[in-house]
């Protein structure tokens, strides 16, 4: 299937980071729908993950979580959060930046349940943009100047909130679908790169 006939859920995980002793733990999610190629920010969605008060974060982890450590203790949990997210996460194929993070969570969230195609927007910009001197999220939507239509979208939010990040990657692979060429790329081509 063409990507422009596709809607693609896009997706983001913060987490609390390693710390000895403890299994790193998702705290937040963001999810957005790139649909027919283009973002649909009537889609965006996110909410808080719980993580038990007493669980220490590791100090450097990114995020706002410092801010809302009360907020995160009663969270809902991700079986919780599962039936609001569901449809999202199984009817149509996945994008994140680096999904490997977001693969390990999801699974962790509904080991049951079979998961579709995953398109990885790090992989694909390693091979689009070779020789880059950063392929971190943030570095890519300043330097492809992404930032501004993203924060307008995000208002009030910042890289390492997990909707920022969920949006920052589907406007990078919407930018990189309006490049000459790449309208009729299959869904299955993306995944594969």
């Amino acid at each position: 299937m063409a990507i422009f006939n596709a809607r693609i859920t896009v997706l983001d995980y913060e987490t609390t980071g390693s710390v000895r002793g403890f299994p790193t733990e998702p705290w937040q999610i963001g999810i957005v729908t790139l649909d027919g190629g283009k973002v649909d920010p009537d889609t965006m969605y996110e909410s808080l993950l719980r993580v038990e008060a007493n669980r220490p974060f590791n100090p450097h982890a990114p995020g706002r979580h410092a801010l809302l450590r009360d907020e995160i203790a009663v969270a809902p949990t991700p079986q919780e959060l599962w039936l609001q997210v569901r449809s999202r996460l199984t009817e149509f194929p996945l994008c994140a930046h680096n999904v490997g993070t977001e693969k390990k969570f999801i699974r962790l969230m509904a080991p049951m349940h079979q998961f579709g195609i995953w398109i990885d927007t790090l992989r694909i910009a390693r091979k689009v943009w070779p020789g880059c001197a950063s392929y971190a999220l943030d570095d890519l939507i300043v330097m492809l100047d992404l930032k501004p239509e993203i924060d307008a979208l995000c208002d009030g939010k910042e890289a390492h909130d997990a909707l920022y990040d969920a949006v920052a990657s589907a406007k990078l692979l919407e930018h990189l679908l309006a490049q000459p060429g790449w309208g009729e790329v299959a869904v299955d081509q993306l995944a594969g790169m």
